[in-house]
């Protein structure tokens, strides 16, 4: 959904919620910023179409008519639109502030803030321990995809990338109906219907580049009712065999990396070369980009490539 239109049904909802008696459709056309002043018939068609998608969420709009007006009136009952008192049980406020803190890299971490803040302003503890030890979990969504993919999702939108196959360095260009976005093992996929192959898979979000592009209008995509997302990323990944990376290490630094390395070589000007064995380029990117500028990936050009992608979704 554009930020325009948003905007424009925030404030309808406002009006309607704010008004002591029934406004006509004119008098919301001139209140209401964002609707055409000048085309009847366009007029008309984005009030309908506001009408119904706020009524498909749950907002009622009521529709009052009046024996001595010839056009009838609009307004939203506060009673019927505002939320009952909730009360939380302890153990249910700690699970929902624990759900609220795993987004942290995320589009969504402003958005679970602003929950766990509102549940607090309400006079719910959302701090209780949950068991007897400490846990904290976090959810990395670092694939600068992932906003994108999810707001495609959540307005059902096609999409269209470039994509790298698994232990590969061919990059096709992809157009897909996505269903969801689903994490396994700690890696990032988006599952849905790929128009190219004209069958359902999946794809993992560190293996795209480049901008992800939107197709289309919002709510062309349709899920399959009864689709088990989880199931279509839960086949082994693809093998790879494995391989040596050449990697140029700061001397005193990552010792680490330096154990798990099947050799280390001395070198020059402040730096070791070590020898790491690995299959997945993007688990070892993932990796090496942690470690800053103590490592330098020399070979081979896959997995140098794809630190270099990471640091730059990182830097953007």
């Amino acid at each position: 959904m554009s930020r325009r239109k948003t905007e424009r049904l925030l404030n309808l909802v406002i009006c309607l919620l704010a008004t002591r008696r029934p406004l006509s459709a004119e008098q919301i056309r001139q209140a209401v910023p964002g609707y055409d002043r000048d085309g009847d018939e366009a007029f008309q068609r984005m009030f309908e179409r506001d009408k119904n998608e706020l009524r498909e969420i749950g907002i009622p709009i009521d529709v009052v008519r009046d024996p001595w007006e010839d056009e009838p009136g609009y307004r939203i009952e506060r009673q019927s639109y505002e939320l009952p008192e909730i009360t939380l049980e302890p153990d249910e406020a700690a699970v929902l502030g624990l759900a609220a803190q795993v987004w942290q890299r995320a589009s969504l971490a402003e958005a679970a803030s602003g929950a766990l803040l509102k549940l607090r302003a309400g006079g719910v503890s959302t701090d209780q321990p949950v068991g007897t030890g400490a846990l904290e979990l976090r959810v990395d969504t670092r694939d600068p995809a992932f906003p994108a993919l999810w707001d495609a999702v959540r307005d059902r939108r096609v999409v269209r990338f470039d994509y790298r196959g698994a232990g590969s360095e061919t990059v096709r260009s992809r157009t897909v109906e996505p269903w969801g976005v689903v994490s396994r093992r700690g890696r990032w996929y988006l599952a849905g219907f790929d128009r190219d192959r004209d069958a359902p898979r999946a794809f993992r979000l560190s293996r795209i580049t480049g901008q992800v592009a939107t197709l289309g209008r919002p709510g062309a995509v349709e899920v399959p009712e009864g689709i088990d997302l989880r199931a279509m990323v839960g086949f082994p990944d693809e093998p790879m065999e494995e391989r040596v990376a050449v990697v140029r290490v700061r001397q005193g630094a990552c010792e680490g990396l330096r154990q798990l390395s099947r050799a280390v070589h001395p070198g020059t000007d402040g730096w070791d070369e070590a020898e790491l064995t690995f299959s997945d380029p993007e688990r070892l990117a993932g990796w090496m980009a942690s470690l800053g500028a103590d490592v330098e990936v020399v070979e081979p050009p896959d997995a140098r490539e794809a630190v270099i992608r990471r640091l730059k979704g990182a830097m953007a």
